[in-house]
């Protein structure tokens, strides 16, 4: 077995793991269910659960890797034997969402070379997304070209792949976040989406409005999958854990408040302040924006560097996907990190193939309702991720009990949260992750 690898320095760990939590639902969901609660209400919502509820979680599971030096798998195993299905539990949504991810990152390809060709305008039509998802051979070879990206990176180790990426492809994505959100206020009308997003309008909060933070926090954050803690076995000891997290959020909430003040403010302007024109998902990423764009001046310019935006985003985190799987390969078997990548690489691709179909030839297969992509997306993000994080909860504020990650904590600096933190674990995440799951299951966000 080869020796655990760690960053070399706290900035390159804070920025590797602000990217794995980065990705594209903070680019195509944030913008969408900011737009759908209130704006400004969501906003204030967000952030007030972030420092409380999404930091208890994320700095949980960084201290569980960090102490243990193990990933997930072998890692609540280490902590108390009767929870070692917890690490196979975590271990499984990595496994479950990165090939049909790498679908979803084939589609970005895909759009942004058609931008980079100078045919923009082609995208505009109202089939063409639909037509290409819809075929065989294209789609495919836009997945193996973003899954052979992604895997380069992850064979290229800790520090000299994940972690230089990461140092070149973030502080790229937050300055090409905030130039595009700049130009995007330029569009007349925009303003009036502006004043919508940023402005509190404590008429529309409802229970909604919280579900509905807590629900996308969650999923934002890469928590419950085992990432945070297969990044916190490679931290170093002496880096400062609570402030590395405090940092993690502010990357992550920073860039999901520059997407929407990239896309809410434009979309207003396109629809006339139709909040129904920010649907979810693929829709409003491969459908809507790029309408957008072609009635914009300069709008193939701002297609262009959004979608290259999009790609470094989804590439950042493809790579911590990849590398909580290839860690927990490692863990568990011993075999070389470049065995282990060509095997998961080849292996995902196989799992990705009816995900890319399913659009196509294989549209007919639904499973409970859903598309084959739709139905991996439900089971990892509406199931079984909140499971993981409310036994996680239990784990460490019951079992092994809150001191456990306190200490880890203190080992590398002061911990001025400890009592909130103590609170949070106890009692405010399990009532959190049993409401999410509730409302995941009866279709109430």
């Amino acid at each position: 077995m080869e020796k655990k690898a760690k960053f070399s320095s706290r900035l390159g760990f804070v920025l590797a793991a602000a990217g794995s939590a980065v990705g594209l639902g903070n680019i195509w969901r944030f913008p969408y269910l900011a737009a759908k609660y209130g704006g400004g209400i969501f906003l204030l919502v967000y952030l007030l659960l972030a420092v409380t509820f999404g930091f208890a979680l994320m700095i949980t599971e960084i201290a569980i890797g960090r102490k243990t030096g193990k990933s997930a798998i072998e890692a609540y195993k280490i902590i108390n034997k009767k929870f070692s299905f917890l690490g196979y539990l975590a271990s499984l949504v990595p496994i479950i969402i990165f090939p049909y991810y790498c679908v979803i990152g084939g589609w970005v390809v895909k759009f942004l070379g058609v931008y980079l060709s100078g045919q923009g305008h082609i995208a505009t039509g109202a089939d063409y997304f639909s037509g290409f998802i819809g075929s065989t051979a294209e789609p495919l070879l836009c997945l193996a070209i973003f899954l052979i990206i992604t895997s380069l990176v992850v064979i290229m180790g800790v520090q000299k792949g994940i972690e230089k990426v990461s140092k070149i492809l973030m502080p790229l994505l937050i300055l090409m976040s905030l130039g595009t959100a700049l130009y995007s206020l330029t569009i007349d009308g925009a303003i009036d989406g502006l004043i919508y997003y940023i402005k509190p309008n404590f008429s529309e909060f409802s229970i909604k409005t919280v579900v509905a933070a807590m629900g996308q926090l969650f999923y934002s954050m890469s928590l419950a999958m085992g990432i945070m803690v297969t990044y916190g076995s490679y931290m170093r000891k002496n880096d400062d854990l609570e402030s590395s997290v405090r940092n993690i959020e502010i990357f992550d909430t920073g860039i999901a408040f520059l997407s929407g003040l990239m896309i809410v403010p434009a979309v207003f302007a396109f629809s006339g302040g139709n909040k129904d024109a920010l649907q979810a998902g693929p829709t409003l990423m491969f459908i809507t924006l790029p309408n957008v764009f072609d009635s914009m001046k300069g709008g193939h310019i701002f297609g262009l560097a959004f979608f290259l935006l999009v790609l470094f985003a989804a590439l950042t985190s493809a790579i911590s996907l990849m590398e909580t799987i290839v860690s927990f390969v490692d863990d568990k078997f011993g075999f070389s990190r470049v065995k282990t990548c060509i095997g998961v690489m080849i292996v995902a691709f196989i799992i990705a193939v009816p995900s890319s179909l399913g659009f196509g030839i294989l549209s007919g297969i639904t499973i409970f309702g859903y598309s084959i992509l739709d139905f991996f997306d439900f089971i990892s993000n509406n199931i079984l991720m909140p499971i993981v994080a409310l036994i996680t909860a239990v784990l460490i504020g019951f079992a092994a009990k809150p001191d456990y990650v306190s200490k880890e904590v203190k080992a590398s600096g002061k911990f001025k949260s400890e009592k909130l933190y103590k609170i949070m674990i106890k009692y405010v995440v399990p009532v959190c992750m049993v409401v999410i799951l509730i409302s995941s299951l009866v279709g109430y966000v």
